[in-house]
């Protein structure tokens, strides 16, 4: 049962190490096992696979009167499932990807509203949506601009002010 314990733990170390040395053995040797096996031989692969093998050997030793042999056996099954799982775990969420980074950019040619009345050639506020989200942004106008206005987005001048001009309908 010791040897089975000793297993699962190290199977856990390996785990906690893989979080800080994550894709050490994929860079082995130059990158020649790179993509290889398709992550097949990660760190938390195989972390998965022998704590598995060790808890799920203790667990049969100390709950049944099987032998060695048939806590090896179910050991061994236990690994291999808790590796395929995390192996298909992991190759979900490498696929996994996020929307592109909005940017000032973005906002050229969007419609708000002013919510701090823009005197002309100076700054005041307009709400305007970036991912989503109200954004409150310094803006200019060339044209005085009422509170309330509704307004297009001419230009981006920074990371906190645009270039806005009402809307005419």
């Amino acid at each position: 049962m010791t040897f089975f314990l000793g297993l699962g733990i190290a199977g856990i170390v390996l785990l906690a190490l893989s979080l800080i040395f994550d894709g050490v053995l994929e860079g082995l040797f130059g990158g020649m096992v790179d993509g290889l096996f398709d992550g097949l031989l990660s760190l938390p692969v195989i972390a998965g696979f022998l704590s598995m093998l060790g808890f799920g050997g203790a667990i049969v030793l100390g709950a049944t009167s099987a032998g060695t042999l048939v806590a090896t056996v179910v050991g061994v099954a236990a690994g291999l499932a808790a590796g395929w799982l995390t192996w298909k775990l992991s190759k979900a969420l490498m696929r996994d990807q996020t929307h592109a980074t909005p940017r000032d950019s973005d906002l050229v040619g969007t419609s708000g509203s002013v919510v701090t009345a823009i005197p002309a050639e100076g700054y005041g506020e307009v709400l305007l949506s970036l991912g989503g989200q109200p954004v409150k942004y310094a803006a200019r106008s060339a044209v005085p601009v009422a509170r309330g206005t509704e307004i297009w987005v001419e230009e981006a001048l920074s990371t906190t002010s645009v270039a806005v001009r009402p809307v005419e309908r």
